[in-house]
């Protein structure tokens, strides 16, 4: 069979899967001999807007093709790096590179190429990036969206929610099928109902507001010998995961002022507030929109490099810390770090 492209290149965040994202892919593989599936937002902790790994979501997908189907479709994991473009950019176009070294058997030919997508949804801004590709715009199926199927379902019972879904042509009834064992799971279904629960009585106490309101947060990224200053999460949201000590800034004070305030509160840093300003590098702001679960959070960070000690000072968790610890950097997966922090870091220091 002849087919207009040897690879169609299909990017998204697939939480959940739905009608419409299986439209794109159908298309897909009706174009091109290979469909690249790159699923974003991979390797972040669960929360309200990412509940399903990237493996999990590659289930979802593989669940609605058949077996020849499944052998044309290769799935790969994309990381976010929301505050570098270009090398989100990078990744992009190194990840397909890769699969087209792979997978292109002419190679006296150069591998035709087309990134496809809802031209018309705003997420998909990303079909301008790549010039050096064909684009292929699909119709968005009655504008469907994951965020207020993901919404209903970790709100609502899905024994009789997902059936509506699927016969309302909304999800895919493998994709139902899916997600109703995946609330069997008490584990990780309870803790998402309990994140959004959280989410929503705190935004409920800002309705009466006049405007959306904007928080504005410190975080410190103190860094000695090699580690990095972290805290474990007492409560919601992002209970249990790891963050950089901060928290928001009262009316009263200065960021700085905040930022070590914090520091003292959530990790009984013993290093006096002199040092800590003289050992600032760097400072930043981190505005990504979707940062936040809680609303829109602008937050201040400040890099502090301490000089390197074989002896790291000690630390103990506080205030809504369970815990504090230093931990090397080489061991910092975005897995367990709260909401945007491992990029933070990545950023802040330079490791991008």
């Amino acid at each position: 069979m002849q087919y207009e492209f040897d690879f169609a290149v299909f990017i998204g965040r697939f939480q959940p899967f739905h009608a419409g994202h299986l439209q794109v892919v159908r298309t897909g593989l009706e174009k091109a001999e290979r469909l690249i599936l790159l699923i974003g937002s991979a390797w972040q902790a669960r929360n309200p807007r990412n509940p399903w790994t990237h493996q999990e979501r590659e289930q979802m997908v593989r669940a609605c093709l058949t077996e020849s189907e499944n052998q044309r479709l290769q799935c790969l994991p994309l990381m976010d790096v929301p505050y570098n473009d270009e090398a989100w950019v990078r990744n992009v176009q190194s990840t397909v590179a890769g699969m087209v070294t792979a997978h292109h058997a002419t190679p006296h030919r150069p591998a035709r190429i087309a990134l496809i997508g809802h031209r018309k949804d705003h997420t998909g801004f990303y079909l301008n990036l790549f010039p050096q590709w064909s684009a292929v715009g699909v119709d968005n199926v009655r504008q469907i969206s994951a965020t207020p199927i993901r919404e209903r379902y970790f709100s609502a019972a899905p024994e009789t929610l997902l059936p509506s879904l699927v016969d309302t042509d909304v999800l895919p009834s493998a994709v139902a099928s899916y997600l109703t064992g995946f609330a069997n799971d008490a584990g990780a279904y309870q803790h998402i109902r309990d994140e959004i629960a959280f989410v929503r009585k705190y935004r409920d106490a800002w309705s009466s507001a006049p405007y959306a309101p904007t928080f504005v947060t410190v975080d410190g990224v103190v860094v000695q010998s090699g580690h990095v200053l972290l805290v474990e999460r007492r409560a919601s949201p992002g209970k249990g995961l790891w963050a950089l000590p901060g928290g928001f800034v009262d009316g009263s004070e200065r960021l700085l002022d905040a930022c070590l305030r914090e520091l003292r509160e959530e990790t009984r840093l013993k290093v006096p507030a002199p040092v800590l300003k003289g050992s600032i590098r760097r400072q930043e702001v981190y505005d990504d929109p979707y940062r936040s679960a809680r609303g829109r959070t602008i937050t201040h960070a400040f890099y502090m490099e301490l000089e390197p000690n074989a002896s790291l000072p000690k630390v103990k968790g506080g205030d809504d810390a369970r815990q504090a610890r230093w931990v090397p950097l080489g061991e910092l997966t975005p897995e367990r770090l709260f909401e945007d922090h491992y990029f933070i870091i990545q950023d802040i220091l330079g490791l991008i």
